[in-house]
This record gives C-alpha cells, structure tokens and sequence, in this order.
C-alpha cells in the first residue's frame, strides 16, 4: 500500500495565490501513469488562471467558494460540486470567498501540464 499525507507534502506555490500538491501523478508523491491527482488550496482572491489542456479534468471543491468558468460559461460553486472539464476547454477558478478554498482535481492521462511552468513564467495571470 502506498499512502501519504496530503499536507505533509509542500507541493508548489504559484503566483496567482494557490499552493498545489500532486498527490498521484508523473510529478506526484506517488508515480502514476494513467491519471493525476491533486489537492488545491487557493486563497482569498487567488485562482487557477484561464488554460487549456489535451487531458480531461474534474475539480471537486471540498471547501470554499468561488466562480468556476469553462468555454466561456461562469458558475458560482461551493462545497461539494464538481465541474467536469472535456479535452481543451479553457477553464479558470477563482476563490471568491473570504477563506482559504479546497479543492482536489484529477485529469487523466497522467502527464505534466503545461499551463504551470506557463504561470511560473509570469505568461498566465
């Protein structure tokens, strides 16, 4: 049995006011080779920025509020909803609550997107 502690791992932090930890994944704290696991806590108006990728997605928020958009379609979500996210959609999440958000996404097949070394970059805002 492989088993970590989700927040005994340090994971990333990015500009746009989130830290992410891979969970399972190419890049994660367990190697997986078919999906890609991950748990996001995004600060008070921080965000995943608009991207696009080849993989499938979901993002299931556990905690906090915010806007979620996908082609161009802006919700308002909450703890326990789930956004499926098809094959090159743009999509974006933003907290806009006055609390930490958390979230756990998952994208299959498992490969290092792109859009992270991008917003390191400064080229996603």
């Amino acid at each position: 049995m492989e088993k970590v502690h989700i927040f005994d791992l340090e994971g990333t932090r990015f500009p746009a006011g989130r830290r992410t930890r891979v969970v399972i994944g190419q890049n994660g704290a367990i190697t997986g080779d078919k999906f890609c696991q991950g748990y996001v806590v995004i600060d008070p108006n921080g965000k995943i920025p608009e991207h696009e990728h080849e993989t499938v997605e979901s993002y299931t928020i556990i905690k906090g509020t915010g806007l979620m958009t996908v082609d161009g379609e802006t919700q308002a979500i909450g703890p326990g909803d789930c956004v499926f996210i098809p094959s090159m959609k743009k999509h974006a999440l933003v907290n806009t609550g006055s609390e930490d958000m958390h979230m756990i996404f998952v994208y299959a097949p498992s490969v290092i997107v792109d859009h992270w070394a991008q917003e390191k970059r400064g080229e996603l805002k």
